[in-house]
């Protein structure tokens, strides 16, 4: 592929073939430095991933890196956000890795992040959460956290389909809906000049009637978008020996998206994965067509057999059971802003989002980029002072991808003995009893030390 802004290195591409990756000892892995304190994060980050590459491998493998750009150091290059040999090269080589970008200001993309997961189609947003011993946290027992989020990615109020209050699209869309929908129309409060002036009237007389502005978005959730994040969480699910799979959604108010949501997830898992999963689905037909007593014991027979349990709970009331009953959590299955709150919810109770990871996958295509999940921090830049554990960890996700569990064990492993060193990051020293506050570059030197 001809690219003219950056130039691939030597090494190998990484391929997929039924659905398995074949990755070559020299692969070329693109990535991004990241805005604001992104420079600081990588050059820590990228010495621990090859560290441990090297440390598992004695240099019979080693990462190709392939630095391309986005966010603000593009814009500077090129004047442009998100060029197409960024796009290309991830696209071309499939697995990459990025730090934090900035979302540009007036107009343009919406985000770059969300640009890059719709142009690759990268459905799933895997956030795994697990606790470091000795990393401070605001929860008694953050220990029983260990949840493993599958966000997707694509759908949803993420997928930008939106119109400005009092623009062109906006009164159009209104007057659609007036004239096709006249029920619906009505529950949009302020929809009309009237009112408006109805409600403006009996607040304050004399006010006039103010111009019709009404922002409105679409909201859109599939059965094939719901049906393929399901797969890739009870494949996760079956393949790492984990007890359940929670669908979390707020079905009970918007019934025909996120009530959707939990439908479509109950019956393809049940049509993909048969005797392998006991849905409550399942269960409730039992409960109708027998009664509680046979619903309970077939349950309880399908769990000793091995089954992976199906449940789902509504997403008010799983934000408040992922603090109080942790360890009901194990995988969970959600749509787009639910899986934005709850991974940053739970980051908050290991110890926040400074060391909490990402990775962006299509299952199918093999595309995958993995990121810092937290965001630029401008006013930390080049001080070699924040914590470069979100892309750390991020490594080690995309490393496991790969297939090279070695080195990601090499990771972990050193970033458990770093935090129980106690030399730590600012973020980590400010909250831990004994603490010792050391650079950015210097925690990436006492997790290689530690591995």
């Amino acid at each position: 592929m001809a690219y003219t802004t950056v130039t691939p290195p030597a090494g190998g591409k990484i391929t997929i073939e039924a659905g398995k990756l074949n990755v070559p000892d020299n692969p070329v892995i693109p990535f991004i430095r990241g805005d604001g304190t992104g420079p600081d994060i990588w050059a820590a980050s990228v010495r621990v991933m090859d560290a441990a590459v090297q440390k598992a491998y004695g240099g019979r493998r080693k990462i190709s890196w392939f630095e391309v750009f986005a966010g603000e150091e593009s814009f500077k290059r090129f004047n442009n956000w998100l060029p197409d040999d960024t796009v290309a090269a991830f696209n071309e080589y499939l697995v990459g890795i990025k730090g934090p970008l900035t979302t540009p200001i007036g107009g343009g993309i919406r985000s770059l992040n969300v640009a890059l997961r719709q142009m690759l189609d990268l459905y799933v947003c895997l956030r795994p959460v697990q606790y470091f011993q000795g990393v401070p946290s605001p929860v008694k027992h953050p220990e029983k956290v260990d949840m493993v989020i599958f966000r997707e990615n694509t759908e949803d109020i993420y997928a930008g389909i939106e119109y400005k209050a009092g623009s062109p699209e906006s009164a159009k869309l209104l007057d659609f809906l007036a004239k096709e929908f006249p029920k619906d129309f009505a529950k949009i409060r302020f929809g009309t000049p009237e009112r408006i002036s109805e409600y403006m009237n009996r607040a304050a007389a004399g006010h006039g009637s103010p111009p019709v502005e009404v922002g409105l978005g679409i909201k859109p959730v599939s059965a094939v978008g719901t049906i393929r994040l399901m797969k890739a969480a009870v494949e996760y699910a079956l393949r790492f020996n984990r007890r359940s799979v929670t669908i979390v959604h707020k079905g009970n108010i918007m019934k025909f998206t996120e009530g959707a949501f939990r439908d479509w997830a109950y019956g393809g898992a049940e049509r993909i994965f048969g005797d392998k999963v006991y849905t409550w689905a399942q269960y409730e037909r039992t409960k109708k067509d027998k009664d509680e007593a046979a619903a309970n014991e077939e349950q309880k027979a399908a769990l000793q057999a091995g089954r992976v349990l199906i449940k789902d709970s509504i997403a008010d009331i799983a934000l408040q059971q992922v603090l109080t009953r942790p360890t009901d959590f194990d995988v969970i299955a959600t749509l787009n802003l639910n899986g934005d709150y709850l991974s940053d919810a739970l980051a908050a109770q290991v110890g926040g989002i400074g060391i909490a990871p990402g990775g962006n996958i299509n299952y199918v295509t093999g595309h995958a980029i993995f990121e810092a999940t937290h965001g630029t921090a401008p006013k930390y830049a080049n001080k070699d002072v924040v914590n470069p554990g979100s892309v750390v960890l991020s490594g080690e996700m995309m490393l496991r991808y790969l297939g090279w569990v070695e080195a990601a064990d090499l990771i972990l492993k050193g970033l458990n003995g770093a935090v129980a060193s106690k030399r730590v990051t600012y973020d980590l020293a400010r909250l831990m009893e004994g603490g010792t506050e050391i650079r950015c570059s210097e925690f990436g030197d006492n997790m290689i030390a530690h591995m």
